[in-house]
């Protein structure tokens, strides 16, 4: 019997984000539990072996967490996504999971299904997710396994999924477009289409490895499909394409691209937040820079929030570097580049990044035609102000080579 004291509702219809405009207040956070992973995926920028001791050693304990998120929950936030890494390779998953249920968080868990167990199942059935993300990395479990590289992998996954499912758990499914999987993606996204629990995603957008380890780096690289091949793939993904369209007429009306040296004009740090698993505070998940980082052991949520959030947003670009490009760009919208993505491509907040470029030309010159292959001229619109980290956009949907 339902309480007439207690209402159900959807998070976009309590209004929240226009409740919260203009004054800073942290709705939601990504909580990196581990970076050890079950798999060791090609083109993942952030997972280490699962046996990785030192990596064991830095992460966060349950008391710790549940430390940040009552701060977090003191100051506004409603929305938690726990990854990884895998969430799952922690043993006390299930206490971190009730620590941040106990705080009244609404919680989002990205994982790879491979762990999942009854016990799982029955903690989500019991005490519900808002959501549950599965990547899926191939639709055969030769092309599943290449990108993985862990034999058994696709088993686990198709058992987890079943686990899931089979519990009355229904996840929504994503996937990541490589070089090593492109041939099936029509087939993954027949697959994910069919069971996820409303809507499919793709990206076929990678960036690089927090750590900077150059090998994985490379192995990115390799990965990363060209400019011609995502335009490709995204023209013949009806959902996708018309969702890029809109986006770009919504920009064309807007106007031009108001030019300023400010580095930052996204969301990060205005509505958002990500926690590392050893504690380290960024204003998004892909933020890495040095000067942006904010040890939550050494200081208060709080103090971040207020203090250090306001000083990386007010950082500066240069004329040589941010103004001659990315600042006044037209297509910026179309392009993967924001200042940690830039970072972490060419160890500079503001440098711009020749493959960026070259993605967001070809999708101007194929949603807009002639009007939207020069780079000066009609402008296909400014900065996003998404409380999203990045310079969000139907082109930026998951998470860049994470589950």
């Amino acid at each position: 019997m339902t309480s007439p004291y207690v209402r159900e509702s959807s998070l976009p219809a309590l209004g929240l984000w226009e409740e919260a405009k203009g004054r800073r207040i942290p709705l939601q956070f990504d909580l990196e539990i581990t970076a050890r992973c079950n798999n060791d995926c090609r083109h993942c920028y952030i997972n280490v072996p699962a046996g990785d001791r030192e990596a064991l050693e830095r992460e966060l304990s349950v008391a710790e967490i549940e430390r940040i998120a009552g701060e977090a929950a003191e100051l506004g936030a409603v929305w938690c996504l726990v990854s990884g890494g895998e969430p799952l390779m922690r043993d006390d998953f299930d206490d971190v999971y009730m620590a941040l249920k106990r705080r009244g968080l609404l919680i989002s868990v990205f994982t790879n299904a491979c762990l999942i167990t009854p016990r799982h199942v029955e903690l989500f059935r019991r005490y519900p997710p808002r959501d549950i993300e599965v990547t899926v990395y191939g639709a055969t479990e030769e092309t599943y396994e290449r990108v993985s590289r862990r034999p058994g992998s696709y088993k686990a996954f198709r058992r987890g999924l079943t686990l899931l499912e089979e519990g009355g758990v229904r996840p929504r499914l994503k996937a990541m477009a490589l070089r090593s999987n492109v041939h099936e993606l029509a087939e993954m996204g027949r697959l994910c289409r069919e069971r996820s629990k409303d809507y499919y995603r793709f990206d076929p957008l990678l960036h690089l490895r927090y750590d900077r380890d150059e090998r994985r780096n490379a192995e990115i690289r390799a990965e990363r499909l060209n400019a011609e091949e995502v335009v490709a793939i995204e023209a013949a993904d009806e959902e996708r394409s018309a969702a890029l369209r809109a986006a770009c007429e919504r920009m064309a009306a807007a106007g031009g691209v108001a030019e300023t040296d400010v580095l930052i004009r996204c969301g990060a740090g205005m509505y958002s937040f990500a926690v590392g698993p050893d504690g380290m505070f960024r204003l998004c998940s892909a933020m890495w820079h040095p000067d942006t980082l904010y040890d939550l052991r050494s200081g208060t949520l709080r103090e971040a929030w207020e203090r250090h959030v306001p000083l990386v947003r007010d950082l500066r670009g240069s004329r040589q570097e941010f103004g001659a490009w990315c600042a006044s760009c037209p297509r910026i919208n179309l392009c993967l580049w924001c200042p940690a993505h830039a970072y972490l491509e060419t160890g500079s907040l503001e440098r711009h990044v020749d493959e960026f470029c070259a993605v967001a030309d070809a999708r101007a010159q194929a949603l807009l035609g002639p009007r939207g292959a020069a780079r000066s001229g009609d402008a296909i619109g400014g900065a996003s102000a998404s409380p999203t980290h990045g310079n969000a956009s139907p082109a930026q949907t998951t998470n860049g080579g994470k589950h």
